[in-house]
């Protein structure tokens, strides 16, 4: 992968200037430095390797030399444009994810909310989105995006709360990460046109991971759950993003993203979602 290689793999979509790093710390921390210096709406920068990627709440997401994707994409608001709430742009991204995987070699992945992509319960991608505001209206959004893709882009158990997997362990083929980024871009941009509608919420809701299953409740900041723990059943979205639960007496209530996190238990069928 090479700067020439990416601009004729990607000359065919509506994209703005493309910048490629054989290695760096952080896409979207470039992404950013470039908004500061004026990157337009669909600026991308692709790197190589990671080794300050970022993921929720301060994690690690590091990206070895040659084995994944680790892109950040800038999406600048219109002029008086309405601010979509912040875990739409997450699925944005992981929406683009999981059809790209589907349509290019018949993945089935799911969602796990609000930001990670799975493949039978392992984590396969992730997405970061940090966000720019003037008051209450959206200056800019880096979609970043990771997608583990060889098998050296798997971590160890051992380093992980969640496992992992990879795209050509999935699929049992080679992946030739150009094609896979093209289909992701396409994907995303085309997503980007129906975003927040009643067919994205659809889409979202129908890959979402754990539906219908009992988790266990650690509230993040703002939320207000009694007691301090509690179990509920995931059973949607509603329309900011946010998930819906019911607890055991039937009784409905909400969490919002970039506040809590799912992780497996031990051995358990049921998962607890929970602060990061």
């Amino acid at each position: 992968m090479d700067l020439r290689a990416l601009e004729q793999a990607l000359a065919d979509l509506p994209l703005g200037p493309v910048r490629y790093f054989a290695q760096t710390g952080s896409t979207n921390a470039d992404a950013a430095r470039w908004v500061e210096a004026g990157a337009p709406d669909l600026a991308l920068a692709v790197a190589d390797e990671q080794t300050a990627g970022r993921g929720r709440m301060g994690r690690r997401w590091l990206t070895p030399p040659g084995t994944a994707l680790a892109f950040s994409l800038v999406l600048r608001a219109e002029i008086g444009e309405l601010a979509p709430a912040p875990a739409l742009l997450t699925a944005l991204g992981a929406l683009a994810v999981c059809d790209a995987l589907l349509e290019q070699y018949h993945l089935a992945t799911q969602i796990k909310w609000p930001n990670d992509v799975l493949l039978e319960r392992r984590k396969l991608g992730g997405i970061l989105v940090e966000a720019s505001w003037q008051g209450e209206s959206l200056r800019t959004a880096i979609l970043g995006i990771g997608v583990n893709v060889t098998r050296a882009a798997v971590p160890d158990e051992a380093d992980v709360i969640f496992p992992a997997t990879c795209v050509e362990a999935a699929s049992g083929r080679p992946v030739d990460r150009l094609e896979l980024l093209h289909a992701v871009l396409r994907q995303l941009l085309e997503w980007r046109l129906r975003l927040g509608s009643e067919e994205f919420l659809h889409a979202w809701e129908e890959r979402l991971a754990f539906r219908n299953e009992w988790v266990s409740v650690s509230p993040g900041s703002g939320e207000a759950l009694q007691p301090e723990f509690q179990e509920g059943q995931i059973q949607g979205l509603e329309a900011d993003g946010a998930l819906r639960l019911r607890n055991r007496a039937g009784q409905a209530f909400t969490l919002h993203a970039g506040e809590v996190s799912l992780r497996p238990l031990n051995n358990s069928s049921e998962y607890v979602i929970g602060r990061m």
